[in-house]
């Protein structure tokens, strides 16, 4: 579990964070939702020593990750994987190479056992062998998150933390990359962290839901307490479209 309590952090003289306090699961997907500029992506770099907070603290199963300096902090983030919006794949290094390399800078296995442990990653979110020696560039956007999260995996985190895991990706792509979180998310026992503003994503694998606004936690609760909210910038947000108001309308009616 991440346990935040009170947070705040600003820039210059501008609030990003507002006295936050959350808590953040373990063998959930936990998603933090809500509008751009809202201080989402602020708090994921806060979460992961990214950003220093200015007040509150952050504790990791009990450790208290805020207070930390920087050698113990590394400790921790060894212990967090991390699925970049963009992949953030290295276009010089073929796809085995890239989920090796994490393991290769920070774990203290033979390079036999790195390239097994690179290969058992591959394989659970099915990239086929043949593919282990194409480069970024030669792969699709679907495959690229694959290996992506191949390589979040790579260490064994404790900790997953994935920002916008969809961006860019056709729907089916993207019902089977949340598939494939929520999996790993239940196998390994890990607490996964979603930043997303993809309602199909919020309503098909998130166990816990956050609403982040203007800097603040506005509301949190499950998909069924989400569907049945009267919160009034929650509703906004989730029924913006027409699509989502039929399914809450469907729902109210059951």
């Amino acid at each position: 579990m991440i346990e935040i309590k009170g947070i705040s952090k600003s820039f210059d003289s501008k609030e990003v964070l507002k006295n936050i306090d959350l808590n953040l699961h373990r063998g959930k997907v936990n998603m933090i939702i809500g509008k751009s500029g809202a201080g989402k992506s602020v708090l994921l770099k806060c979460l992961v020593g990214l950003f220093d907070i200015d007040s509150g603290s952050i504790l990791y199963d009990g450790r208290p990750f805020s207070e930390m300096g920087y050698q113990k902090k590394k400790e921790i983030r060894k212990e967090v994987g991390m699925l970049f919006q963009g992949s953030a794949l290295f276009d010089s290094k073929s796809v085995l190479e890239n989920v090796m390399f994490p393991l290769t800078i920070f774990s203290d296995k033979t390079q036999e056992e790195i390239k097994e442990r690179a290969l058992f990653c591959l394989k659970r979110v099915n990239i086929e062998e043949q593919d282990n020696y194409l480069f970024p560039a030669e792969i699709s956007g679907g495959m690229k998150k694959r290996v992506a999260i191949a390589r979040a995996i790579a260490l064994q985190p404790r900790y997953l933390f994935c920002d916008e895991p969809n961006s860019g990706l056709d729907p089916q792509t993207s019902i089977l990359i949340d598939n494939l979180i929520k999996e790993i998310t239940l196998e390994f026992n890990i607490t996964t962290v979603v930043i997303s503003h993809d309602m199909n994503s919020v309503m098909e694998i998130s166990d816990f839901i956050s609403f982040i606004h203007q800097g603040q936690k506005w509301w949190e609760g499950s998909r069924d307490d989400i569907l049945n909210s009267e919160n009034v910038e929650v509703v906004n947000f989730v029924y913006a479209s027409n699509f989502m108001k039929a399914v809450r309308d469907n729902f109210k009616k059951r």
